[in-house]
């Protein structure tokens, strides 16, 4: 189960460099939203269940968007990962990690990126297969130098860091090849969601699918 996982991942994160975070406060906006970024070149967007209305907005984008590849963000228990499922997003996503929610996940058949801060966190991770991992918070958590340090005695973990990054030093992470792509909220901020600012959004993910990096 969990090497189909670890497949379907790998194809996931290298569709774009950036996976834009998403906060999203009404329903009305997801589907444009998806478009927008779709457009700019970052099919993969990581609706975050934040609000009251992120898992409509994300059925609605799994609905209508069908070049959107969905996954689904700060999952914190098994209920949370069992919600993701049933709607068909593409992966869970988490800020962090707990033994019920690597249980549940390394059973089940969704893909899911666990998040880390420290080598204790990784251990958990890898010990139940899992060997792509959120960095999170990447900047207050050390940033680079910390990423670098935790990825020595992991030399098969890749991340996504998530976290205090922005389209000024996306660039610095991508250059890392443990990294598979960054996630940030910079791409499609809630100001310019709630605004309707599609061009706008669409434009920073055309700057941000325009970067490079080394894997």
């Amino acid at each position: 189960m969990l090497e189909k996982s670890r497949a379907r991942l790998n194809e996931v994160f290298a569709l774009a460099p950036v996976v834009p975070v998403i906060t999203i406060e009404n329903t009305r906006d997801a589907v444009p939203l998806a478009r927008a970024l779709v457009a700019g070149g970052l099919p993969v967007v990581e609706i975050t269940l934040r609000t009251a209305a992120a898992a409509n907005a994300a059925r609605a984008i799994i609905a209508e968007v069908k070049d959107a590849v969905v996954g689904i963000g700060t999952v914190l228990s098994p209920s949370d990962l069992e919600m993701v499922a049933k709607m068909g997003a593409a992966f869970a996503i988490s800020p962090g990690q707990s033994q019920e929610l690597l249980d549940a996940a390394s059973s089940g058949a969704l893909p899911f990126v666990p998040g880390i801060q420290t080598a204790s966190d990784l251990i958990a991770c890898v010990t139940r297969g899992f060997d792509l991992v959120k960095f999170f918070p990447a900047v207050p958590a050390g940033g680079l130098a910390a990423l670098n340090a935790l990825a020595g005695p992991f030399p098969n973990v890749r991340f996504c860091p998530t976290g205090g990054i922005g389209q000024d030093n996306a660039s610095q992470w991508l250059a890392n090849p443990k990294i598979v792509a960054v996630g940030g909220s910079w791409v499609a901020p809630a100001s310019d969601i709630a605004a309707g600012n599609w061009s706008v959004i669409e434009a920073r993910a055309k700057a941000a699918a325009a970067l490079r990096r080394a894997t």
